[in-house]
């Protein structure tokens, strides 16, 4: 009897912890909802608080970590190096690297590392991680073009910062006015970004032929290819050429894609904004 007696009170318990758990994972998932409702609304900071308190109550809840990675990823402030927005950077990073350590490979976490990465100017971090996304997925036009807008980004500092050391500013028309000493040094600096940032514009653009901003930037690069031509008035204004016919191609490719968004809405309003 006393036996039967054990076991009867030991299952009873049993059915109390499974009721808790159960009543625990009820709570978390309710709380990750209203995040999700604060998040939508834009609301990020409140979004934040809900989804730590959904974790506090299921720690291996990976959708809501997954979440309140994204919430603080919506906080950094593009271009800003103060303790606190880098504070939230790393945070956000600290979540989205907690899916790597299970997945390396997932993609949705490296793009968005590579996102915070860029926004806060760490560029090298940011294309090391796009490289990988490439790696992993040939077919993303948007990492191609961000590695060519790094690339775009280190040239032209090169080229600012040089030019300003000569006691000159960038003309965007191959500064034809440097010095040969100034054009070595741009040289040594941009060949390699310039080359690279060229081809992986194209890449970019061989995956999606109406990619507007890339077609920007090959002119922009294409600009940068002109400091190159030290002396070689003939190939610097064939770079300039190049770059105005992709002014003209991205002009084009932007009045495509506003009339297909335009079609796509039936010429009416997006009420989804």
């Amino acid at each position: 009897m006393k036996l039967s007696a054990r076991i009867s009170v030991s299952a009873a318990m049993l059915v109390v912890l499974a009721s808790t758990v159960g009543c625990t994972k009820l709570r978390a998932r309710d709380r990750l909802v209203k995040g999700v409702q604060e998040f939508k609304a834009g609301h990020y900071e409140q979004a934040v608080d809900k989804f730590q308190e959904s974790i506090d109550l299921d720690p291996n809840y990976a959708a809501a970590r997954l979440y309140l990675a994204t919430a603080y990823s919506y906080q950094v402030v593009p271009n800003l190096d103060t303790p606190d927005n880098l504070k939230i950077a790393q945070k956000a990073m600290d979540g989205f690297n907690a899916v790597l350590d299970k997945d390396p490979n997932d993609l949705g976490a490296l793009r968005q590392i590579a996102s915070i990465e860029r926004n806060i100017k760490q560029y090298d971090k940011a294309k090391a991680i796009e490289l990988k996304i490439i790696a992993l997925d040939p077919s993303d036009s948007e990492a191609n073009y961000t590695v060519a807008w790094i690339d775009w980004n280190k040239a032209y500092k090169n080229a600012t910062t040089i030019l300003a050391a000569a006691g000159m500013q960038d003309d965007g028309e191959g500064n034809v006015k440097k010095s040969k000493d100034v054009c070595a040094k741009i040289v040594a600096a941009n060949t390699d970004l310039v080359a690279e940032g060229i081809q992986y514009l194209q890449k970019a653009i061989d995956i999606n032929p109406n990619y507007d901003d890339a077609m920007s930037y090959m002119n922009l690069t294409y600009r940068r290819k002109a400091d190159l031509e030290c002396g070689n008035d003939a190939a610097r204004k064939d770079d300039l050429a190049k770059a105005d016919e992709w002014v003209q191609k991205a002009t084009g490719a932007r009045k495509a894609n506003e009339a297909a968004k335009e079609k796509k809405l039936g010429g009416g309003v997006d009420m989804s904004k």
